[in-house]
């Protein structure tokens, strides 16, 4: 679920917005001695039953009071009543620094970095840009895996605030699975930045290379060459915004060109798992019936695989078939690799989604104004494309 906004729920009898109602009790709390200095106030899921709501409204409610410094909000830990006796000093604030006492904060040195994997190309030189950035800034990396999980996503996100983490760096698992700890990082004024993906209606600081000009890029070349027949191939477990984002490129490039949207030319909502019992794969019938001469991976690894299935199914490369995938599955080194790929300069997206979070950190731009950073792709041709060529008929 996205949301498209922070909704204040108005109470119909008295027209009193609910966090307010959430605030006004809080207060009464603290004022009444019920509550004081340095005490825990009532966990975020307790307001929620009390007072019927959701997270989100209590979550305001919060950061409202902590924004006013009545409460301080501890990640991980809770939320406590401000004030000279307010000591936590075994767990991390919201700038995500470690409080030693009052007013004194610890640099604890330490950036967090969660993304879905490092299993491929694109991962590895990310995390290499990360890493290498951060090092010369002296600072030390501490990578995550969510492994496309949203409750290890939230798992990894809590771990990496208890231990003091000053900021984070998120490939999040994706919008329609929406993690509000990064809506309470947002609203805390947490210092963070997303990679790759953003979440729609959601404002925040975020860094990725341009989807659309990828798959317009590779549309172009591949109808240069003369293929008309265009796949786009996703084996996205979702679809994504990175996803969504490319496929309207596609749709784009071809518009543009006076061209029909055939549908099934755009193939998602499917996973490779074994290429050894592959003839019952619908991808390998779509490419051994030769439904399309070229085709677009969005991953390196789809693209390696649809090579392979094209040669199991007797068809050359790129001969008869043609590909184009994102990122280069092949070689690190680039002057050896063979696959013609939308270059997204993962290291150097790395280098400057770590730069940019230490400027944030250092200025304190947790809230207020979002910046989104979008990298020109490029496409670098070698050998895995080549001109459309008729088939012909077999006797």
């Amino acid at each position: 679920m996205s949301y498209q906004a922070v909704v204040i729920l108005m109470n119909a009898a008295d027209r009193i917005p609910l966090y307010q109602k959430i605030q006004d009790y809080l207060r009464d709390l603290i004022e009444s001695d019920g509550l004081k200095e340095g005490d825990r106030i009532p966990t975020e899921k307790e307001l929620m039953e009390r007072f019927n709501v959701s997270k989100i409204t209590v979550v305001n409610a919060l950061t409202g009071l902590a924004n006013e410094k009545i409460i301080t909000r501890v990640p991980g830990r809770g939320s406590f009543v401000s004030g000279p006796a307010a000591d936590h000093s075994d767990a991390p604030t919201a700038s995500g620094r470690a409080d030693k006492r009052a007013g004194e904060t610890v640099r604890t040195g330490t950036i967090g970095l969660i993304i879905p994997s490092i299993d491929d190309y694109f991962a590895a030189r990310l995390v290499e840009g990360v890493q290498k950035a951060l090092l010369e800034n002296g600072y030390r990396t501490v990578i995550l895996l969510s492994n496309s999980s949203l409750k290890l996503e939230q798992d990894a996100i809590d771990m990496l605030m208890n231990i003091g983490a000053e900021g984070m760096l998120i490939f999040p698992v994706d919008e329609e699975q929406y993690n509000e700890r990064i809506l309470s990082m947002k609203l805390s004024g947490y210092p963070f930045l997303l990679i790759d993906r953003y979440l729609p209606g959601v404002e925040t600081h975020y860094i990725a290379a341009d989807g659309r000009l990828g798959t317009r890029l590779a549309v172009d070349y591949l109808w240069e060459l003369g293929h008309r027949d265009i796949a786009i191939c996703s084996d996205s477990p979702m679809q994504t915004i990175t996803v969504q984002e490319r496929i309207d490129g596609y749709m784009g490039a071809l518009k543009d060109k006076g061209a029909l949207i055939n549908p099934a030319h755009i193939i998602t909502g499917f996973y490779v798992d074994s290429l050894k019992e592959v003839e019952s794969h619908p991808l390998y019938r779509y490419i051994r019936n030769r439904m399309a001469t070229a085709y677009i991976a969005l991953n390196g690894r789809l693209g390696v695989q649809i090579h392979q299935m094209a040669r199991k199914a007797g068809l050359s490369v790129p001969e008869d078939v043609s590909i184009v995938s994102f990122d280069d599955p092949t070689s690190i080194v680039e002057e050896f690799s063979i696959f013609t790929h939308i270059k997204q300069f993962e290291q150097e997206m790395g280098s400057r989604a770590a730069a940019q979070l230490l400027e944030i950190i250092r200025n304190g731009e947790g809230g207020g104004t979002y910046r989104k950073t979008l990298i020109k792709p490029e496409l670098v041709v070698r050998q895995t494309t080549g001109p459309y060529r008729a088939v012909t008929a077999q006797s």
